[in-house]
């Protein structure tokens, strides 16, 4: 709880938001969500149990795909139960100890999934450049130090920010602008200096902005890679391996750079917008990547049927 001296009010909760104007039907709305969740966090977990007990699917890309399912659970299980409370039950309040909880969640599976996405940038770029020598480069060991320090990396990135959330005094104003909370949105309730928080912030935006940027750089080099193979039908088969990954960089990061824009330049945004565009960013790349990858995956999707005692054709 925090302690307050502003305006004699004492706010140990904050409001969050459903969709505006439609909080008579938030029940209804709640069906479908339920229903992404549940095939966001079956999606997922089929995709680690296959990997998991698959052997010829012991290889770099398939562990990295690991971590991105991983990250896709961080992602739905932190915001799923504000959601639920919201859609569910009505009910918005929360507690600040438990919103800055799952604002540091957040941001941190955030960060780690934007790491993961870079990783396979690289090892995508590694495969299709040294292809005879990429299972001896990228061991089971080197992919193992590899994620861990990217998630530390994750988790001491965004590590200060409850910390800083907690030092900062908040008055009368309590309503947040999302249905979970995000640190720049809690930042923006404080009635004392919060310079701090905003440079930090801005710092690790910035951070996992230059993920996309590198992200971009690789798949340049992929593409130079790419056009000085002689064979039409390599080239094509080099760059269908990458089709998966393009396709869950896009989920990813066309959400995030949507809002990014309409924060920036839109002079007349809507709410409502903002708020499905937001809700979109938590709820879609966890429920997409699973099918994506079964869908262009060819060992994915051969290993998932079969798994169901399905013929694949």
């Amino acid at each position: 709880m925090f302690a307050l001296n502003t305006s004699e009010v004492e706010i140990s909760t904050f409001l969050l938001i459903g969709i505006p104007g439609l909080e008579h039907v938030h029940i209804w709305i709640s069906i479908p969500i339920c229903f992404m969740y549940l095939l966001a966090i079956l999606g997922n977990c089929t995709i680690l149990f296959v990997i998991r007990t698959e052997p010829s699917l012991h290889e770099p890309m398939y562990y990295f795909l690991s971590m991105l399912a991983l990250s896709d659970l961080g992602l739905s299980f932190s915001s799923l139960p504000s959601m639920m409370r919201i859609f569910l039950f009505n009910t918005m309040e929360i507690s600040a100890d438990a919103c800055i909880a799952q604002e540091f969640f957040i941001h941190g599976f955030t960060d780690m999934e934007s790491s993961v996405l870079l990783i396979m940038s690289f090892d995508r770029f590694l495969a299709i450049r040294n292809p005879l020598r990429y299972s001896s480069i990228l061991t089971s060991s080197r992919v193992l130090h590899i994620g861990l320090t990217f998630a530390i990396k994750s988790i001491l990135l965004v590590l200060p920010l409850p910390f800083t959330l907690k030092r900062l005094q908040y008055c009368n104003k309590r309503l947040l602008s999302h249905s979970y909370c995000l640190h720049q949105d809690v930042m923006k309730l404080a009635c004392s200096d919060n310079r701090v928080n905003f440079y930090y912030g801005l710092f690790v935006a910035l951070c996992m902005m230059s993920d996309s940027v590198f992200i971009a750089v690789s798949y340049v080099f992929i593409l130079k890679t790419v056009l000085g193979i002689a064979s039409h039908g390599e080239r094509l088969k080099a760059l269908n391996t990458c089709v998966s990954h393009i396709c869950a960089v896009l989920i990813f990061y066309v959400p995030i750079i949507t809002l990014a824009t309409m924060h920036r330049f839109a002079k007349h945004k809507s709410p409502l917008a903002m708020i499905l565009i937001a809700d979109a960013f938590l709820l879609v790349p966890p429920l997409m990547n699973p099918i994506v990858y079964c869908v262009k995956t060819r060992q994915i999707r051969v290993k998932v049927l079969e798994k169901l005692s399905l013929k694949s054709k």
